[in-house]
């Protein structure tokens, strides 16, 4: 199956470990997908909410099959299992099965609060 085969929409929050987690099997595998902000638009977490029947992040939809609250690891699994990429000895670029560190959710809470500002 090819990459155009695959139609892949990924819920996850714009700082977060488990979502970083899953981007980086995204890149790791050079899979084309549709990323959903759940923090940056709240409509998109109601989304994931009504589609995933849960409110826990990252969520999946891989050809319409969903995957919920799940890790980098378990997308990549789900990926192989269904033959939709091959087993690659490229590592991923970041850790796919890791929460946010301490410092992270810090930096988060005070981004929220507006003390600071994430410049891209």
């Amino acid at each position: 199956m090819s990459d155009t085969d695959l139609n892949i929409t990924a819920y996850l929050k714009t700082y977060c470990g488990w979502s970083e987690g899953v981007r980086a099997i995204m890149r790791k595998h050079e899979l084309d997908y549709e990323e959903k902000d759940i923090i940056k638009n709240p409509a998109f977490r109601w989304e994931m909410e009504q589609k995933s029947g849960q409110p826990l992040s990252p969520c999946v939809v891989v050809n319409d099959v969903m995957l919920a609250d799940v890790s980098g690891d378990e997308v990549e699994a789900y990926l192989l299992e269904q033959g939709l990429v091959q087993q690659s000895d490229a590592q991923a670029d970041a850790p796919t099965d890791s929460a946010c560190t301490d410092e992270q959710h810090a930096a988060m809470e005070q981004a929220a609060a507006g003390k600071i500002r994430f410049v891209e």
